[in-house]
């Protein structure tokens, strides 16, 4: 099977991983291998990966040299914040260029706000920056970022952290179907069927964190959702079957049979 592209670089896994709520360092680590997962998406804003010297460093337990480190800007509401924490980013990761924008509209949603969303990407990707974006299922605003010049576009299934899988699966269909970047499912996967179905599809990836972070045994669901995401991703390859309402059709031959 052909590999996910980004910006260029070739990657084996389909399944793109966060690394905030875990209890630790070491249950991150554990859970990210059991994945398979080559990018991870750090929050700049939450998580230490060298801005403060006195606290533990994410990088450590993950280092750059065995994964491709997405910085996000989750926490940010407006193109300001986020352009910035960006900056910081890329001073941090000695030039690193792959970044994850998201400009958020209110807390409690954590819905993007789509006019500070277009604003950040038109002024990181003049800055050189390889911008993969969080967006609403929007069609006609996911093909305006790809014109933008974004290097992915990354709608959400269904609201960050509320693992209620994929709400308008139609919608997605038309943003795969008009893309001509790769198509990556951000937010809202609750289980291992829910990445399988984003794959099938016909998406690109699925990135996630709290649908692993958050379950009951982390390293386990990891593992589940690396298949779900390659059992989706067959599937599609594949193709499935008609559906066929009252129409039934024996799955053996029929003619030839003993005693016939």
């Amino acid at each position: 099977m052909h590999q996910l592209t980004i910006a260029g670089k070739a990657y084996r896994s389909r399944l793109l991983v966060g690394t905030g709520k875990y209890k630790d360092f070491a249950e991150t680590r554990a859970a990210i291998d059991a994945s398979g997962a080559e990018i991870v998406t750090v929050a700049i804003r939450r998580m230490n990966i060298g801005q403060d010297p006195s606290q533990p460093n994410l990088l450590d337990a993950l280092p750059p040299a065995q994964f491709t480190i997405l910085p996000n800007t989750a926490g940010c509401y407006n193109a300001d914040d986020a352009v910035r924490t960006l900056r910081l980013a890329r001073e941090l990761l000695d030039g690193h260029p792959l970044c994850k924008l998201e400009v958020l509209g209110d807390p409690t949603s954590l819905f993007p706000n789509m006019p500070e969303t277009l604003k950040a990407a038109e002024t990181l990707v003049k800055d050189g920056f390889h911008v993969m974006v969080y967006c609403s299922d929007d069609p006609i605003q996911a093909k305006m970022l790809e014109e933008i010049g974004c290097v992915a576009v990354m709608p959400l299934a269904s609201l960050i952290g509320s693992g209620m899988g994929i709400l308008n699966p139609w919608n997605l269909r038309l943003i795969i179907d008009n893309a001509k970047v790769p198509v990556i499912v951000d937010a809202g996967v609750g289980t291992a069927s829910d990445a399988a179905i984003a794959m099938e599809l016909g998406c690109d990836g699925v990135l996630m964190n709290t649908a692993i972070a958050q379950a009951k045994n982390p390293v386990l669901m990891a593992s589940a959702m690396k298949k779900g995401v390659e059992a989706g991703r067959e599937a599609c390859l594949a193709g499935r079957m008609p559906r066929k309402l009252y129409s039934a059709d024996p799955s053996s031959p029929t003619s030839g049979l003993i005693g016939s």
